[in-house]
């Protein structure tokens, strides 16, 4: 293949660029997508997975080619909870690796320059020092119930490493912590933490529970970030125009399973107990990243924990998220 890239230049993007989000209809993408026009970018050029079949090789090569993006971020991956990670082993693993490796290598061969690819904190081993450095990466064996979504997407930062070094391109990596906030799964049996207590929570107050079960023994430790403070950084990394590297982004701080439920219950509004079930899975026992080097260039969350749940839970009413539920449980 004979491409290479000049990787002296450390341009940030300007408003004009063309930039293709890959799953903008998802929560990140659609963070990305809101964030990018609030602050004047228009010329973003996104396609729904009817328009493009990302795990289709040949099709996302043409559209690559045809629309020539001066920056891609990529978003789009199969994503789910403990449940749908541990029960839906071969797809996760399948659909992320072929989706990354797709529109990865199709931006190579178009000659785009720069590329973002998100990850997830998942990556890092399940008995990691914490607060966790981006260095810890491959320095343990990973939580089993998220391993192929994890060897997935390092399989992803490792590819933009490699075609770094080979071709000169400045694909860098971002792995969030847990996210949430508008857009985001809040199907039961699929749905992470979050999004799953303020479903259950919303459901137990209307229907006058006296309880609320939550998964597990509600001692783990979580970190969550509001998923518009994740774009934020992205686009900061962007602006900068970062070349290289892997970026953990996160809140810096963490609760127990409990104290989210909790939180939860007091924005929603339920009143009843709360219950757990340990004969469900914990994962890991404690997620914490380190998000000093993001902090060096200046990036900070908006939210804290609190209000991000009220803002996302008043999106949820807004929206009507939860009337079909309510009508199956009335």
């Amino acid at each position: 293949m004979d491409i290479a890239y000049s990787n002296t230049r450390n341009d940030g993007i300007r408003q004009h660029s063309r930039i293709y989000v890959a799953g903008h209809r998802g929560m990140v993408g659609s963070a990305l997508v809101r964030r990018l026009r609030a602050k004047g970018y228009a010329n973003l050029i996104v396609r729904t997975r009817q328009e493009l079949d990302l795990t289709n090789q040949p099709a996302v090569h043409r559209f690559m080619e045809q629309m020539e993006p001066d920056y891609v971020l990529l978003a789009a991956a199969r994503v789910g909870g403990i449940l749908a990670n541990n029960t839906r082993r071969g797809e996760f693993l399948y659909e992320n690796l072929i989706i990354e490796a797709n529109v990865i290598h199709a931006a190579l061969n178009a000659g785009v320059r720069r590329l973002m690819f998100l990850g997830s904190s998942c990556v890092y081993p399940r008995d990691c020092p914490q607060p966790i450095k981006e260095e810890h990466l491959l320095s343990g064996p990973f939580e089993r119930t998220n391993e192929p979504y994890a060897v997935a997407k390092v399989a992803g930062l490792k590819l933009c490493e490699a075609f770094n070094t080979q071709y000169g391109t400045q694909y860098v990596s971002v792995m969030p912590t847990n996210l949430y906030g508008p857009n985001d799964n809040f199907d039961l049996s699929t749905s992470h933490v979050l999004p799953a207590l303020v479903r259950k929570a919303h459901l137990a107050r209307q229907q006058g529970a006296a309880a609320m079960t939550v998964w597990g023994s509600g001692t783990p430790r979580r970190e969550f970030l509001h998923v518009d403070d994740l774009a934020d950084a992205c686009i900061l990394l962007m602006e900068m125009g970062v070349a290289e590297g892997v970026y953990n982004i996160g809140s810096g701080t963490e609760v127990t399973i409990r104290e989210l439920a909790d939180i939860v219950m007091r924005v929603v509004g339920f009143t009843g107990r709360l219950t757990f079930d340990p004969s469900k899975p914990d994962g890991m026992l404690r997620k914490l990243l380190d998000v000093s080097r993001v902090h060096a260039l200046g990036w900070r969350p908006r939210y804290d924990l609190e209000e991000g749940v009220r803002v996302t839970y008043r999106w949820c009413i807004e929206n009507a998220v939860f009337d079909d539920a309510e009508a199956v449980h009335a």
